[in-house]
């Protein structure tokens, strides 16, 4: 394991090594998943430590299918549960996400994205937001999509992850790709908030009282449909109270730069370098992708007009960012897909030919 101790609570260690700890600091103690790179080492994490907190179970699945189902099942006991897959492999899951939604078991779900489509390459993309962000699998329902941008962001947001699925009984997912697993920063673990789930919803047997069952088959339309309604409110609620996002020096900005993840990392690099040469440019970062931070970009948009999206992806995050500010704003368009990671000097060169044109 790669882990260098600073202090008594500071600690260096990689992207997916920080996840695993966070996940099980915060109470998790069914792991499922499958390899693919570059997430194992999420995996390796989790079958050396979960099995030395008590009651932590770890299975290496046959498949991704397999995994989600095994923590949709571990779910419905009542556990903690947490598997990860990169890209492709979250593809697979996508049924069984679909499941948990309507059964309403809490859950957290980790995509370290590569390049695609298809098997594309093992380099660190966001080509996945569309997939995360709409859901993913079929039928209306929505999963609360959390975007790390450093080590202590992937800790804090991790064990906020897994309090979110149990307050809403909702899948979420923690969204990074290969350079935020890869990388090495140092990290403080926070301590875990209790965690007030109630036995009502956990399947433990029956006993000497009422059966309980937990089921996402609803034939009878008029069932269905209040069940999506059921749904549709709590995600209204979600909308309402979650929404988390960053802004940097936005306050005498003349051009905001909207990025997410490892993007916003390079965007802040090309950002500074432009600020020491006068250009009055900020960086407004989603944290939350869904839900996307709509009202609060919108807020922003009364006092700057000029907006530049930046993602690793041909535009997809573009596509929210449009619905918050088009007729409010301008919008420009720069991405990198299919592995392609620019350095913050070669972003700055980009933002600064935009920013030259502004009025």
């Amino acid at each position: 394991m790669w882990q260098l101790r600073f202090t008594v609570n500071k600690v260096l260690m990689s992207g997916n090594n920080i996840i695993g700890e966070a996940a099980i600091r915060a109470g998790c103690r069914f792991y499922a998943g499958y390899p693919i790179t570059p997430q194992n080492e999420l995996t390796e994490y989790m079958a050396e430590h979960i099995r030395n907190a008590e009651g932590g179970v770890f299975i290496q699945s046959e498949s991704e299918i397999a995994a989600i189902n095994m923590i949709a099942g571990a779910s419905a006991t009542g556990a903690r549960v947490m598997t990860s897959s990169s890209s492709p492999g979250i593809d697979l899951k996508q049924e069984g996400i679909s499941s948990m939604a309507a059964c309403e078991l809490p859950g957290v779900i980790v995509n370290i994205m590569r390049g695609g489509p298809g098997l594309g390459n093992i380099r660190p993309a966001q080509g996945d937001y569309f997939q995360a962000t709409r859901g993913g699998g079929h039928g209306d329902y929505r999963t609360i999509v959390l975007a790390p941008a450093t080590g202590q962001e992937l800790a804090d947001l991790t064990m906020d992850a897994f309090d979110l699925a149990d307050k809403y009984r909702t899948p979420a997912m923690i969204l990074a790709d290969g350079m935020m697993g890869q990388m090495m920063e140092p990290v403080i673990f926070k301590k875990a908030k209790p965690r007030p789930y109630p036995e009502k919803f956990m399947l433990r047997g029956a006993g000497d009282g009422k059966s309980k069952f937990i089921r996402g088959l609803l034939l009878d339309p008029i069932d269905s449909e209040e069940h999506n309604w059921k749904l549709y409110r709590k995600y209204e609620a979600v909308k309402k109270t979650e929404v988390l996002y960053d802004s940097y020096l936005t306050e005498d900005a003349d051009m905001v730069v909207v990025a997410y993840g490892t993007a916003a990392r390079i965007a802040k690099g090309a950002i500074k370098r432009l600020r020491e040469k006068g250009a009055k440019i900020g960086l407004f970062r989603p944290i939350t992708l869904w839900p996307f931070p709509e009202s609060k970009l919108r807020a922003l948009s009364t006092k700057i007009k000029n907006y530049l999206v930046f993602e690793m992806s041909t535009g997809q995050m573009l596509e929210d960012v449009r619905l918050a500010l088009q007729g409010y704003a301008g919008i420009e368009f720069h991405g990198r897909p299919g592995g392609a990671v620019p350095t913050p000097s070669q972003l700055a060169n980009v933002i600064a030919k935009i920013y030259d044109k502004i009025d």
